[in-house]
């Protein structure tokens, strides 16, 4: 694990607008937060109604072509977005050079889709899926349009509108999936609904933040960018072939019907998760860029946002795994029993998932792209066997690959972090500390209520008191044990206000 060529950050400590940072931070997770968590409420909502109107099946035909377009998006955006927030020192020119080639890449992976979608299809042994593949071959250009103004909004520290466009889209997704589903469009629903809320998205990024596109006078003035870039890159291919790698396991050796449960399981148990360490992975990688040389201010931000993070995830993971047999069979109905087990054991991944969201942004805004790159070939290689182990034992054995491995590569990337940073062991442990005794403790007492109810009580009912155990239980333990440490976080937050 060497240096990289966009080379790591010095230990001079330059001067930094601390307080400006922390509004800046604090804002943008609010102003993210609350645009979040409504579209999450409407998402939730119309999820639970679309497994009453669709099928698995319908689910497992999606499950097989976000797959696919997820992959190639990643390849179509090349990093770039990613480069324009951290390099900057790029000219005008050099930032329309990259819009320009963002938009060819765009153009020409939407052409290779249209080609390709007969053999993609094939592969899944799906014929229906070739002409929702020519759809959604869209979303190549689409977000080859929105690269250049949403990252300029993220460098100018914009987080408002940025959380604006991802809460248009997810919002407009889930409206007109649902409503064509109740046309009766089945899996068209689905593909339909993520095409319309990507267009809308991408014409008000555009409009929010204009900026010409242009072409590189020579490929000097953005190979340092570039570069980058293709870690970023190689990055997120790596991050979406294990992140994904059990989808294509279970789709190409348990079959579509399976496939379709355990993508319903996946997508119950990171919504909460997502919602929550996603509204801070937009915001993070602007603010370690603007620390990237100043490393007791990168510290102290990575061990705020961890905190945060535990404090909101954890619950979230301890809650619904103590539910989950309760929660698919009341919620969603018996078709979907596969779902418990994976939905159980996915949960608590998705709580570790949660905190080491920031590793990667932190890693690559000191300038160790290579080394984040690296480390998540590493997962690709670790994850991949264990995935396809794990199916002899079904969709749970699957999901158990998770438990197993991604632990033992959070260690690891966890040492690379410590190593450019300075961060000690103790103080980050001291951060997840107080959330993770508490749900602990809320998962108890979850279980130990279940265990009491009478049992000719019906499902519904043993779910709502369960869940209003947990809802009460874990604040409690905060308030009772870790009073000290609610009191800094609401001390920060009066000063920022200030």
């Amino acid at each position: 694990m060497g240096v990289t060529t966009d080379g790591p950050a010095t230990n001079a400590r330059p001067q930094t607008d601390q307080r400006g940072l922390d509004r800046a931070l604090i804002r943008g997770v609010a102003w993210t937060g609350a645009f979040r968590w409504l579209t999450q409420l409407l998402n939730w909502g119309i999820t639970i109604a679309l497994a009453r109107i669709l099928s698995p099946s319908d689910y497992g035909l999606y499950g097989y072509a976000a797959l696919y377009v997820g992959l190639v998006q990643l390849v179509n955006e090349f990093g770039l977005g990613a480069a324009i927030v951290r390099r900057r020192d790029l000219t005008d020119h050099q930032i329309s050079a990259l819009g320009g080639l963002s938009l060819v890449l765009g153009l020409v992976l939407f052409g290779l889709s249209f080609l390709t979608a007969p053999l993609v299809a094939a592969f899944f042994r799906a014929p229906d899926l070739r002409w929702p593949l020519v759809l959604l071959s869209g979303l190549f250009i689409t977000t080859a349009i929105k690269v250049l103004p949403k990252s300029l909004l993220s460098r100018d520290l914009q987080f408002r509108r940025v959380a604006a466009i991802d809460a248009i889209e997810a919002g407009l997704q889930g409206i007109a999936t649902l409503v064509l589903a109740l046309l009766g469009f089945r899996f068209w629903a689905l593909m339909a609904g993520m095409v319309i809320g990507a267009v809308a998205s991408s014409a008000l990024a555009v409009y929010w933040r204009r900026h010409r596109l242009g072409w590189p006078r020579s490929w000097e003035e953005i190979s340092a960018p570039v570069a980058f870039g293709s870690h970023i890159m190689v990055t997120r291919l790596a991050w979406f072939g294990y992140s994904n790698g059990d989808n294509a396991v279970v789709g190409k050796r348990l079959g579509q019907a399976l496939l379709g449960a355990y993508t319903h399981a996946w997508t119950l148990a990171s919504l909460p998760v997502d919602r929550i360490s996603g509204l801070v992975g937009q915001v993070t990688p602007a603010i370690f860029s603007a620390v990237q040389h100043d490393l007791p201010s990168l510290r102290r931000y990575l061990l705020k946002v961890t905190e945060g993070l535990a404090l909101l995830t954890f619950p979230v993971a301890f809650g619904l795994a103590s539910v989950s047999d309760l929660f698919v069979t009341v919620v969603l109905g018996d078709q979907w029993w596969p779902a418990i087990a994976p939905l159980a054991l996915l949960t608590f991944y998705g709580g570790l998932r949660s905190i080491t969201t920031p590793y990667p942004h932190l890693l690559q805004a000191v300038g160790e792209s290579g080394l984040a790159m690296r480390l998540n070939l590493m997962g690709l290689a670790v994850l991949l066997p264990l995935f396809y182990i794990g199916s002899f034992w079904g969709l749970a054995g699957v999901a158990a690959g998770w438990i197993i491995g991604y632990p033992v590569l959070s260690m690891v990337t966890f040492r690379a972090v410590q190593r450019v940073s300075g961060l000690g062991l103790g103080e980050y442990l001291e951060a997840v500390r107080p959330p993770l005794i508490a749900s602990v403790a809320m998962g108890a007492a979850v279980i130990g209520v279940r265990a009491a109810l009478p049992a000719a009580w019906s499902d519904a009912l043993h779910l709502i008191i369960a869940v209003a155990a947990g809802v009460a239980v874990y604040p409690i333990v905060m308030l009772v044990a870790f009073r000290d440490r609610l009191n800094s976080l609401r001390a920060l937050a009066r000063e920022i206000r200030r």
